[in-house]
């Protein structure tokens, strides 16, 4: 007997092997939480009361674990911006802007050891697969669709703006990605200059380098995101 055109174990199996990995993702990142990006899968399968080997039967390795926390970490930061972005008038092209960079650094504090994951000291022996450019790229695909509308809307101007050679070099290969498309060297290059100040704003702030010498953080953050939009043309 099937319904709705699945047989009832193998719906069961599946529904059962999708919390099986959500829990250890769980596990997962509580202990990214206390003991940084060193994951062993030994430990989370002890956690969760089972032996390793049955582990990997979700996870094949250490590094499996920790692209599916990377995956789930860029999608849930572009996801806080994209909702923040959408909520600002179109026409508002700054408040945009600024919406966006607030969820950046909202979703980073709430989540530190997730932020650090995606954004801090690349995990030794650990690299990333090529697949995984889709999500970390979902936050530049929001920025440079406000610069975009600048540029349409001609708030954004370029008129004798120089660059080196070599620059506007790897900014044609960056322009071919349909998400920086129909974007002027000059304001990608602009934008691109944004997002590194952006992470590193928040990255002071989300790894300790502010304390003592800032006490209000947010004021801070909103004085360095006037100066970026200023930069920016907005």
């Amino acid at each position: 007997m099937t319904i709705g055109g699945e047989h009832p174990a193998r719906g069961l199996r599946a529904r059962v092997r999708t919390e099986m990995v959500e829990e250890i993702k769980a596990t997962a990142r509580r202990h990214l939480a206390a003991e940084g990006a060193n994951l062993s899968l030994r430990a989370v399968a002890r956690d969760l009361g089972m032996v390793s080997s049955a582990v990997y039967r979700y996870f094949p390795s250490r590094d499996a674990l920790l692209t599916a926390l990377v995956a789930d970490a860029h999608d849930a930061l572009g996801q806080a911006v994209e909702r923040a972005e959408a909520a600002v008038p179109r026409r508002d092209l700054r408040g945009r802007w600024l919406a966006s960079c607030h969820a950046v650094r909202a979703w980073a504090l709430d989540h530190p050891a997730e932020y650090a994951l995606i954004y801090g000291s690349p995990v030794p022996g650990y690299a990333a697969p090529v697949d995984m450019v889709g999500p970390a790229g979902r936050i530049p695909a929001v920025l440079a669709s406000i610069l975009r509308d600048a540029v349409a809307a001609g708030v954004v101007r370029t008129a004798g703006e120089r660059l080196p050679k070599t620059l506007r070099a790897d900014l044609r290969r960056m322009g071919a990605d349909p998400r920086f498309a129909d974007l002027p060297e000059p304001v990608l290059a602009r934008g691109m200059t944004g997002w590194i100040q952006l992470l590193g704003a928040v990255s002071f702030e989300v790894f300790g380098r502010l304390e003592a010498l800032i006490e209000d953080a947010g004021a801070f953050f909103d004085q360095q995101l006037r100066t970026m939009a200023a930069q920016l043309g907005l």
